[in-house]
Order: structure tokens, then sequence, then C-alpha cells
């Protein structure tokens, strides 16, 4: 047996405080954004213009409604945001050995929809390793495209809002 190599990216997350699987559901639906996006395409919004034949009347507010223009600028912005979110998966998954990368690609990425217990049939491993190559992939991933969340603030946010409620006590308590 050799000697398992780990991924600087893997000592990574396991020394962070990261909440794994809050991070996995984002990494998740990330490579589900792309997969759909990759399938299908981008699909553009149209502007839903009913005319009506009575005078509105406004008090004068000098402001002009642009749905043509709020539409058009949605479906540019929405399309390059799928675009970048796309080439950086691709460069995501250049950091991934060639297992790891066949692993994300079969459960994720591919249009068949393959259940893992035949994926790892067809690989030639067996499910444990593969759910154990597919969840370092994804703990990669989601260092390399910058999607980890992290426990530290969820507990601060919850402590500062308890210290918060707790003044908030105290100065109730002064008052009366």
């Amino acid at each position: 047996m050799g000697r398992k190599r780990t991924s600087l990216l893997l000592t990574a997350f396991e020394t962070m405080p990261i909440d794994y699987p809050a991070t996995r559901a984002v990494v998740e639906k990330r490579l589900e954004e792309v997969r759909q996006y990759r399938q299908i395409g981008f699909i553009r919004q149209e502007a839903g213009i009913t005319m009506n034949y009575e005078p509105r009347y406004h008090g004068s507010t000098n402001t002009v409604g642009k749905p043509a223009e709020r539409t058009a600028i949605s479906n540019v912005d929405r399309e390059n945001e799928l675009e970048r979110k796309s080439i950086l998966l691709d460069k995501a998954m250049g950091g991934l050995t060639k297992m790891q990368r066949e692993v994300i690609e079969r459960s994720y990425l591919d249009d068949e929809g393959e259940y893992d217990f035949i994926s790892c049939g067809e690989m030639g491993v067996s499910d444990r390793t593969y759910r154990r190559i597919k969840a370092d992939a994804i703990r990669i991933l989601a260092l390399a495209m910058k999607l980890e969340v992290y426990v530290e603030r969820e507990a601060e946010e919850r402590c500062f809002e308890k210290i918060m409620e707790t003044q908030m006590v105290g100065e109730s308590y002064k008052l009366k």
C-alpha cells in the first residue's frame, strides 16, 4: 500500500471551522445550476406588456417605468453570471484528481442521472471508496470556488443577538 495523498485544500478544510453539510448543499446547488445551464442554455425572460385602455392618473412623480429595460438588463446579467459560474467550475475541476473529476461528472454534471451504486460498479471501486472520493471532491470544489460556509459566523451572530438582548433587558431594568 502506498502513502495516501492528501490535498493541501483538504488539510485547510479540516483546520477551518466549516459547516460541512451546509457547504455540501451550496456546492451541490451550484453544480446543479451549472448542469442545467450547460444542457439547456439560458432561458430569457420576456417583458409582459398588458395594454390598459383607461388613463391612469398619478401624482407628479416624474418617474418613468421601464419594464423592457429592466428585463433586458436582467437577461444579460443572469446569462453573464451563469457563464462565469461555468468557467469557474471548469477551473476548479482542473484541481481535482482524475478519479474525483470522474465522480463529480457522473454524479452531478452528466445528463443520464445514474445512481451512485451503478457508477461505482462501472468505475470498479467500492461504494464506501466512491462516497469518500465524492466527499473529498466536494470539499475541494467548495474551497476552490469559495463556497464554504463557516460555523463561526453563525455562532458569532447568535452570541451577538444574545448580548444585545441582555443589554436591552438590563437597560429596561435600570429605567424602572
